[in-house]
């Protein structure tokens, strides 16, 4: 178990936000299997205080999601102070500050990673949203803008001074992007000269790199980003292998499950239309590594409702039973959010 502040999780295990990617869907998909907390897209604090719809719409999601983490980007202490109030009215259990994203139009503007190269005004920021922000909060961070100003103690240090409930270090310079390898040595320091919940983040994209990296540096809880992309089972395999038991691979039916019901509750979110064209891109994860991946991959293009989906996954899943004898029940019915 894992408390930030009087929020108790039911595992140390944190799906990390991602753009495009943790929307309500895979935010639900990753909680039931196993992530012990779940947080949104990142949202701009100047879009919540404008009420720009689709900023609002980021908000959204399941009631099976929660706990559920909204993190936030902005440059404004009071803006950023504002939007937490809004995102706490709307039924966050936890609000984050997001002091790492290293895009070019997110630094730009002074936000995400681009306030670690102001000590004072990561002071000012975590000072004003833990004045109007009545749930836990956390801050994300990365090691520094770069090699030559790896500042990550400082800014940890004043995190907790703020009083921030936790802090998710990713152990890579803003500079760097997502290029390189991440240094668990940075979160070992941070959780040596912190008192407050550290949460590891970076490179966890096997199993048993979860309890390497809390073995390594001792951190509170690990975050888990990419490594989950296609492959949301990372979570329960992760579980397993604290249990003292084989990380178990999702067989041929319950990946083609899951795939339709990532479909389906994506159809319910933002229409068949949308769904179909982003399921295209996702199903390159899903698929990756499979046998005969790169000829199924041929006929996304092809895929623009329910129907020409279960038809792809029918023949592709097909042959893969085929060839290891086994059978793939065909899935005519769309799943609905209870089944998952």
């Amino acid at each position: 178990m894992l408390q930030i502040g009087a929020l108790k999780l039911k595992n140390r295990l944190i799906m990390a936000p991602m753009a495009g990617i943790t929307n309500p869907p895979f935010r639900l998909i990753a909680k039931r299997l196993g992530a012990g907390l779940v947080v949104t897209e990142m949202v701009s604090a100047v879009g919540l205080s404008r009420g720009h719809e689709k900023t609002v719409r980021y908000l959204n999601g399941f009631p099976e999601e929660k706990p559920l983490s909204v993190q936030i980007f902005g440059a404004d202490p009071q803006i950023m102070a504002m939007a937490a109030e809004i995102v706490v009215q709307k039924g966050a259990d936890l609000v984050d500050i997001n002091m790492g994203c290293p895009a070019r139009k997110v630094v730009k503007n002074g936000s995400g990673g681009a306030l670690l190269r102001n000590p004072t005004a990561v002071r000012d920021m975590v000072m004003a949203v833990r004045k109007a922000c009545t749930v836990p909060l956390t801050v994300k961070i990365r090691a520094g803008w770069s090699p030559d100003d790896a500042n990550f103690l400082e800014i940890a240090g004043i995190i907790e001074d703020c009083g921030a409930d936790a802090v998710t270090i990713h152990p890579r310079f803003v500079k760097q992007g997502f290029s390189g390898q991440a240094d668990w040595r940075i979160i070992r320091e941070v959780k040596r000269n912190l008192s407050i919940p550290v949460i590891g983040n970076g490179d966890v994209f096997k199993p048993e790199l979860a309890l390497q990296m809390r073995e390594e540096t001792g951190c509170d809880g690990v975050m888990v980003g990419r490594g989950a992309m296609g492959n949301p089972w990372i979570f329960r395999q992760i579980l397993d292998l604290e249990k003292g038991l084989e990380a178990r691979p999702p067989d041929l039916s319950e990946r083609k499950t899951v795939i339709l019901e990532h479909f389906a509750l994506l159809s319910r979110v933002i229409g068949e239309n949308r769904a179909s064209k982003m399921m295209r891109g996702l199903l390159l994860g899903y698929t990756k590594g499979l046998p005969h991946s790169s000829s199924f991959r041929g006929s996304f293009t092809g895929i623009n409702d329910f129907n020409t989906m279960i038809s792809a996954l029918d023949n592709y899943f097909g042959t893969l039973s085929r060839d290891r004898g086994l059978r793939v029940d065909s899935e005519r019915e769309r799943p609905g959010v209870g089944e998952l």
